[in-house]
């Protein structure tokens, strides 16, 4: 992880909490991935202001690919035998949870890293 030697100013705090919480627009808008896109959007626009929102911005992204990566499994066992819809909703309960306490961490000012992500970027 790379930590500033300042601690992150409140804007930076708030836009990199907003890298997390822009994921439950994917709850909010029937777009496919604007889970993913959202918060791409603001990361891609603020990474270079901050290496704290840069961080996050990252993770989050990196967190919400990882989720739709591990759903097409579950889902494929789901049509397939049925044993994969426990695995669904674990992994739904999980990508509802996890943002938020990334979020909390996020505006604390501390760095935040999710856990079983895939690091893409």
């Amino acid at each position: 992880m790379e930590m500033e030697a300042d601690p992150p100013t409140s804007e930076h705090r708030t836009l990199a909490m907003l890298c997390h919480l822009l994921s439950f627009s994917g709850y909010v808008v029937p777009i496919p991935l604007v889970n993913v896109i959202a918060p791409l959007v603001l990361w891609s626009m603020k990474k270079d202001e901050s290496p704290y929102v840069d961080h996050h911005g990252r993770e989050s992204i990196n967190f919400q690919l990882s989720m739709v990566i591990y759903a097409i499994p579950c889902a494929i066992l789901t049509c397939a035998f049925g044993l994969g819809i426990v695995l669904l909703i674990a992994l739904g309960a999980f990508a509802i949870v996890a943002p938020i306490i990334a979020a909390v961490k996020a505006n604390e000012g501390n760095w935040y890293e999710y856990p079983l992500t895939i690091r893409f970027f």
